[in-house]
């Protein structure tokens, strides 16, 4: 018998290495493919990309800003007629109940006469007592004080019941009005917060960077501001030279001081404003700026001029929205101390002109009030208030 010689098994190098080999070229490639294939990581933004996100966000939280006066101011008014509506539901009811007093009065006077009487009960519940006194036969029974009674009561019942939906709508109204409120408040906070994020990121370099990028805007912004004052200087001694070739001595007229900084002569009772409103304004200045507030120690944009040219004793509506509307609109060229100059396209900003292409302005979030080149911002329209 023939010796039985096990087999070896196959070397399992002999199988295996090829096809480790294979899979750990394959892995390679796949890995080789896919860096190839991801992006590059996305380039850091510069610092003028990042000044410019700063300043729109800065934009879009004063455009909210005004969206949260308009709704405060929605809101307080609002809140002012409801209360008074409530007020004249809780009278109107008391009138309602002493009228149905004196109808409960006359019926129980009838029932103990043995006189007939109106069921009172059913007066009462009626869904319209008048209809129930319609009855001719009833009528006829009644006396002219009776009637009087029944005329009161149904009066003040559909009155009451008027003032009561009135009230209710209000009520709506204002819910909505806070709801506005709420949201708009919300919308600065995280405009404001996404502008903080960007500059806490900011390096060091990055910082000095912004600061020089600003302090070239502000010298742009100063020589449009000397062009202007030169400009408006030159039209008044035009005017000047005009008024005494003529022989009028309208030298000292409106215009005569717009580019430097004096209030026009012209009519003395919108000077004094003019002048009253700009000494409010000068008294801010360092004060800080703070959203949606209109003083005394701080003040947004709208909320500066708002009480500056109310201490000149004219009233401005809180919202740059409406105070662009109050007023005759001027041209930059002719724009004079006292006069609202408005800024962007959305007209979100406002600040009160002094002369020289200068205005006060309360600027933003981390600012004070300060003086500044109407030309630091885009230029919307000029408004002189009426």
């Amino acid at each position: 018998m023939a010796p039985h010689r096990k087999s070896r098994p196959p070397s399992s190098l002999g199988l295996r290495t090829p096809a480790l080999a294979t899979a750990a070229l394959t892995s390679v490639a796949l890995l080789s493919q896919t860096a190839e294939a991801s992006p590059a990581a996305e380039p850091r933004p510069s610092t003028e990309e990042v000044q410019k996100k700063i300043d729109d966000l800065y934009q879009q939280a004063g455009t909210a800003t005004e969206k949260y006066n308009a709704a405060k101011e929605k809101t307080t008014k609002q809140r002012k007629r409801v209360a008074t509506l409530l007020d004249d539901v809780a009278q109107r009811t008391e009138k309602l109940n002493s009228a149905r007093e004196a109808l409960g009065s006359f019926a129980a006077a009838q029932y103990r006469t043995g006189a007939s009487a109106p069921d009172s009960a059913s007066l009462l519940l009626a869904d319209n007592p008048q209809d129930y006194f319609d009855q001719t036969q009833l009528m006829n029974r009644l006396t002219a004080r009776q009637k009087q009674a029944v005329d009161e009561y149904v009066t003040q019942r559909a009155t009451t019941s008027k003032k009561r939906q009135e009230a209710s709508e209000g009520l709506e109204t204002l819910t909505t009005t806070q709801s506005t409120l709420k949201t708009s408040k919300a919308d600065v906070q995280r405009k404001l917060a996404e502008a903080r994020e960007l500059l806490s990121k900011l390096t060091a370099e990055e910082k000095a960077r912004l600061a020089a990028i600003e302090r070239k805007k502000q010298e742009e912004a100063r020589r449009k501001a000397d062009e202007l004052a030169r400009q408006q200087a030159a039209d008044a001694e035009r005017r000047r030279q005009e008024a005494a070739t003529q022989g009028t001595g309208a030298g000292t007229g409106a215009g005569a001081g717009a580019g430097t900084g004096s209030v026009p002569g012209s009519d003395s009772a919108s000077s004094t404003k003019a002048a009253k409103a700009l000494a409010f304004a000068r008294a801010q200045i360092g004060k800080p700026y703070v959203w949606g507030a209109s003083g005394p120690g701080s003040y947004d944009c709208s909320g500066l001029t708002q009480a500056a040219w109310k201490a000149a004793g004219v009233t401005l509506p809180r919202t740059t929205w409406d105070q662009v509307d109050t007023g005759t609109t001027v041209s930059v060229d002719s724009a004079q101390p006292g006069d609202l100059v408005f800024f962007y396209d959305d007209i979100s900003h406002v600040g009160i002109y002094i002369g020289d292409g200068m205005m006060i302005h309360a600027p933003k979030p981390g600012a004070y009030v300060r003086e500044e080149s109407i030309y630091y911002m885009p230029i919307h329209s000029v408004v002189r208030p009426g």
